[in-house]
């Protein structure tokens, strides 16, 4: 059984893949006939006018490969057949509302208000057909804990996710190479699990990912061969990343086995935007600037004020990220160091880090905030 099922996972990411080598390259002649493209401010990294619908391609590729794969399991295989059950209906219609949101704003431009209550709606749906964290494992002493408060926290988290992917998408390649490593680490937790149809899912939307990569980082906008993400790609990342830890987190006997090491492993793997979310609006209070006011203060842009150049950055914070990685795993499992625990060492690292970079731009002599109005 294992072997068919990795064979579904290899065949769902290269069908998403070939989707990606096909959709991109249209999506860029398209934005081309029609003008649509992201335009360098003060704010941003990029000089060039660069087309924003690549994300736009990210779900139906997604669900195409998934769809291939599926058809390809229930034809091939004697087993019980792949059914549809209501949790994935309601992923599925929440997922939608935020691709249409995203895509919208990559379009005609939205604001941020109505983007947010959106994102709050479709999380909302989540929980209305029961699927909301109901255990915390430990963590500060907390294990199961009831629907209200479990579907209140569900819907943050996923808003907050969503939203951390979106801010962090500042540079080439982050945004999509943090969902990447983060999508890999669940791909291994649902396999792990035995959770073969969202594994499947998980591989499609990898399978995407990699050409978007390769036309974001060494595409050449002079021949129209660079994209960005937009709306439509970070928020759809961001909402099923959020979608994926609810769901592994989610304490159901029906599903996977009580593991007190699931809120750990989802929290990890996401924890550089969600880190550097809560240090940007946390710097934005204390300036007592709005938290929601774009600005220059997020880590990549902390890093490229050492010196360093995109693809530096890029690979430091993707390094970052395995880092934290190593490091829980090996505190949980060598260590046998709690979540609790882990997670005070995490802000520990977290703030070293930072105060380490600022002490990076102090000595360049470049400033360690830039205010909103700059």
């Amino acid at each position: 059984m294992t072997e068919i099922y990795l064979f579904l996972i290899i065949i769902a990411f290269l069908a998403s893949v070939a989707c990606g080598l096909a959709f991109i390259p249209l999506t860029l002649n398209f934005c081309k006939q029609k003008g649509l493209y992201d335009i360098p401010d003060s704010r941003k990294v990029h000089k060039n006018a660069i087309p924003r619908l690549g994300g736009i391609s990210f779900l139906p590729s997604m669900l195409i490969a998934s769809i291939v794969a599926l058809i390809v399991y229930n034809q091939s295989c004697d087993c019980e057949q792949v059914t549809v059950n209501s949790w994935t209906i309601a992923f599925l219609v929440s997922l939608s509302l935020i691709y249409g949101i995203g895509t919208i704003d990559d379009i005609v431009g939205l604001g941020a208000k109505s983007k947010f209550a959106v994102q709050i709606i479709a999380a909302s749906i989540l929980p209305f057909f029961n699927l909301y964290i109901n255990n915390l494992y430990g963590f500060f002493g907390i294990y199961e804990i009831p629907f209200w408060l479990g579907s209140t926290l569900t819907v943050f988290i996923i808003v907050f996710v969503c939203n951390a992917i979106n801010l962090i998408d500042g540079i080439d390649g982050l945004s999509a190479g943090i969902s990447l490593i983060a999508l890999t680490g669940f791909l291994i937790c649902y396999l792990h699990e035995g959770i073969f149809a969202y594994s499947i899912l998980i591989a499609g939307l990898i399978g995407i990912l990699v050409p978007f990569l390769y036309f974001n980082i060494l595409g050449d906008p002079a021949k129209n061969r660079k994209i960005f993400m937009g709306d439509s790609g970070s928020l759809t990342l961001g909402f099923i990343l959020g979608f994926l830890f609810v769901k592994f987190t989610m304490d159901n006997p029906n599903v996977k086995h009580f593991n007190l090491e699931s809120m750990m492993l989802a929290y990890t793997l996401l924890i550089i935007p969600t880190f550097d979310v809560v240090r940007v609006s946390l710097v934005r209070l204390s300036h007592k600037a709005r938290i929601f006011k774009a600005d220059r203060n997020h880590i990549h842009h902390k890093l490229m004020r050492t010196g360093m150049s995109q693809h530096y950055v890029l690979v430091f914070i993707m390094a970052m990220t395995l880092g934290f990685i190593f490091v829980n795993l090996s505190l949980w499992h060598i260590f046998n160091i709690s979540m609790t625990n882990i997670f005070v060492i995490d802000i520990i690292i977290w703030i070293m880090a930072n105060w380490w970079i600022n002490k990076v731009i102090v000595y360049k002599g470049q400033q360690v905030y830039l205010s909103c109005q700059e």
